[in-house]
């Protein structure tokens, strides 16, 4: 189970992003998830990211990877499966997250490229739709 610390470490955010890239929310996870950042490096988990489940120990929900130069998503870990978005933008240090499962969002707005993981995602989460605005 995730924990998450409740200090402020002041680190800065930027939500410019978050009323265009969640166009349509219809349905979430009641009361959101704590997210496991374990090996997770940047600082602020924006709206549009994908969160993951993994599937060995249920319920633990975290932000998708991302590659090195947290630039692209990574691929998805074994045994783990999509579980929805990010719904606003929250640091990494306090990693309470809205996660969406129903409704509409702007591919082109969310924080990483979802090209090479786009037919999985839509696969996996097919009350969401992709639509570029």
């Amino acid at each position: 189970m995730a924990t998450v610390s409740l200090n402020n470490d002041g680190v800065n955010i930027t939500t410019g992003k978050d009323g265009i890239v969640i166009v349509r929310n219809l349905d979430s996870i009641r009361g959101g998830r704590s997210l496991d950042v374990t090996g997770f490096t940047p600082e602020v988990i924006q709206a549009g990211h994908l969160v993951i489940q993994d599937a060995a120990t249920p319920p633990n929900f975290k932000p998708m990877p991302v590659n090195s130069g947290a630039t692209a998503y990574a691929a998805l870990p074994a045994n783990h499966t999509y579980a929805g978005i990010v719904i606003a933008t929250v640091p990494t240090k306090k990693a309470m997250v809205g996660i969406l499962t129903n409704g509409t969002v702007n591919p082109n707005a969310t924080p990483f490229p979802m090209t090479s993981v786009l037919s999985a995602v839509q696969a996996a989460l097919p009350q969401i739709t992709f639509r570029a605005d």
